[in-house]
């Protein structure tokens, strides 16, 4: 199970095929993790340096954080995409990123991630892909990674040793 929790200026990945409940994450911020409230992470509960300190400490990388830059995402199912957008102080909003994806008897086909180059390098994508792939897990869909980053993303630390 992949969950994405955005609140301010911080995004937390959280990967559950990664989790060993070492409870490092609940003794470094009880207020943010809590293991029997649903969802079990609440971003709203701490300082973000908190947060992220208590991430940093995490033994196998299933919690993983980024600063938001500013930036919003957003599922567009109208669409078959997650996308991202900045606003500027007047409300315009510009989209930044999308994350495609195509719905086939076999699951979900994630078949294009693309950030705008001013953007790169500061997690959106990662963000834009968890988007897409927890609306897939909720829908109970197959997530079909041909996108090469994404598959990259939902791959990353598999191999990791536990």
């Amino acid at each position: 199970m992949h969950r994405l929790y955005e609140y301010g200026d911080i995004a937390v990945f959280w990967d559950s095929e990664k989790c060993r409940h070492r409870k490092m994450c609940v003794t470094g911020s009880p207020r943010t993790f809590e293991f029997g409230r649903r969802p079990w992470i609440d971003l709203t509960k701490a300082p973000t340096a908190e947060i992220w300190e208590t991430i940093s400490k995490c033994p196998t990388g299933a919690l993983s954080c980024v600063y938001t830059h500013n930036v919003t995402t957003e599922l567009d199912m109208d669409n078959c995409r997650s996308v991202a957008f900045t606003s500027s102080e007047d409300g315009v909003r510009q989209q930044t990123g999308e994350c495609d994806f195509k719905k086939t008897e076999e699951g979900w086909t994630i078949y294009h991630t693309e950030v705008a180059p001013e953007f790169e390098g500061k997690g959106i994508a990662k963000r834009l892909v968890y988007r897409l792939v927890e609306a897939a897990e909720r829908e109970g869909a197959q997530i079909i990674p041909v996108c090469s980053y994404a598959k990259r993303v939902l791959d990353a630390g598999k191999d990791r040793e536990q």
